[in-house]
């Protein structure tokens, strides 16, 4: 198949969408499919860019496969501003620009007869240019939700006006309707897609997945521990991910703050992010505290080994409009996880027996949870067991991506027959 992507983040960005974004586009071209990428140049989580790259050019690159992949994968980067703090209107004017620099590269694949044009979320202000590349090409055109972003920013409150909400959700739901297929990360996001208006013949569960074999407990502690000098006997609480406004970072201080006599528990910020800097100043000087910047892809393991707790805030009001895609490593690392969740939550059900959640914004029964796990080894054991087994299980790259990969080839053969059968019934295609 020849698969068109458009996806604001992509590799080599190390987290959340553009990662798994990567991920997905280097193992369909594995596969032996023809891959083409439309994104902007990597600046996530850092909201700065690599090094090598610009914001005002155009760029296309051709991707190094694996020895003995049949297929290609190639990258059209494009011109994008990147705000350092992407919030209200400042975000608006960002995914604005790389949807409208997007335009050009997407148009000319039309010459490039795609069987499937696939837009990941965010950005939704990829809809129209996917939506018209496909009808054009005659592609299935795919919409992939990792993050339910409209809901997310009135949640947040980087719109308030009820009037620019009811407008933007009505648009959001007619678009939402054009696309052939819609997928997402959770059961419960493609219910809320479902409540827009997705039918159930569009809908298709996509969850976000996890290398096992790359991802697993270490027989022996984390290199990062003794580069850190912390004691064998100390307590790790890590947390590692993006560091932006809807993660609720605030718990974390205020947790590390109520917990800061207990000298054995050391506290670990690793990532980068929007909320970083604000974050770092309410940290301020205290001693249990350590920062520590986005680590590279192959040290990835063993940071997730470092942690005897990972902890996983969430602030409440973005409950099961975002499934956080940090969760799969975490798993896979095969330690027990505190969390906010509320109750009910697909989050919360997903942790049953392998962490702890408390109710979002609690920075008591948060910091107990942490100080239960803290004394109870043979606890932390018998979660992060439980962890390990449900990641290898549900989170499995292969079956997943396999899974998918059926699914594009069904929607793509689904399409081309509705073609040819449209056209035999024309009045252009009759004898």
């Amino acid at each position: 198949m020849r698969i068109l992507i458009n996806s604001i983040n992509f590799s080599p960005e190390l987290t959340s969408t553009g990662k798994y974004a990567g991920e997905m586009a280097e193992w369909l071209a594995a596969r032996g499919h023809s891959v083409r990428a439309v994104a902007s140049p990597p600046h996530y989580p850092q909201w700065r860019l690599l090094d090598g790259y610009s914001s005002w050019r155009y760029r296309k690159e051709k991707l190094t496969l694996p020895v003995g992949s049949q297929g290609t994968l190639e990258v059209f980067r494009c011109p994008t501003w990147i705000p350092r703090v992407p919030r209200g209107f400042k975000r608006i004017l960002y995914l604005a620009t790389f949807s409208l620099s997007s335009w050009l590269p997407m148009l000319t694949q039309i010459f490039w007869h795609p069987d499937v044009v696939l837009l990941v979320e965010p950005t939704f202000f990829g809809c129209p240019q996917t939506l018209c590349v496909a009808r054009l090409s005659g592609a299935v055109a795919w919409l992939h939700v990792q993050d339910l972003e409209v809901d997310v920013a009135f949640q947040l409150k980087d719109f308030s006006s009820d009037r620019l909400r009811r407008w933007v959700h009505s648009l959001e739901a007619v678009l939402l309707r054009k696309f052939d297929r819609v997928s997402s990360i959770s059961g419960r996001m493609v219910e809320r897609l479902s409540e827009k208006g997705v039918s159930a013949q569009q809908s298709v569960l996509f969850p976000n997945w996890v290398d096992t074999s790359a991802i697993h407990p270490l027989s022996t502690p984390s290199p990062f521990r003794e580069e850190l000098g912390i004691p064998k006997e100390s307590i790790v609480a890590l947390y590692s991910g993006n560091m932006g406004l809807k993660q609720g970072l605030d718990l974390l201080v205020d947790a590390s703050r109520r917990l800061a006599y207990r000298s054995d528990i050391r506290w670990i910020f690793c990532g980068d992010g929007s909320y970083k800097e604000t974050f770092v100043q309410m940290v301020g000087e205290a001693k249990n505290v350590t920062f520590l910047s986005v680590q590279p892809a192959d040290r990835l393991n063993e940071l997730l080994n470092l942690a005897d707790i990972h902890l996983l805030p969430q602030r409440g009001d973005a409950a099961d409009l975002v499934m956080p895609s940090k969760l799969t490593g975490i798993m896979a690392s095969g330690r027990p996880v505190v969390a906010t969740a509320g109750e009910g939550t697909q989050l919360a059900t997903a942790l049953t027996g392998k962490g702890i959640s408390t109710h979002p914004g609690d920075v008591a029964a948060f910091a107990d949870a942490v100080l239960c796990l803290a004394d109870d080894r043979e606890l932390r054991v018998r979660m992060g067991a439980e962890a390990r087994k449900f990641a290898t299980i549900h989170f499995n790259r292969h079956e997943i991506l396999s899974c998918f990969e059926v699914s594009l080839m069904e929607a793509s053969r689904y399409s081309r027959e509705s073609l040819r059968s449209g056209l035999s019934k024309s009045p252009v295609a009759d004898p």
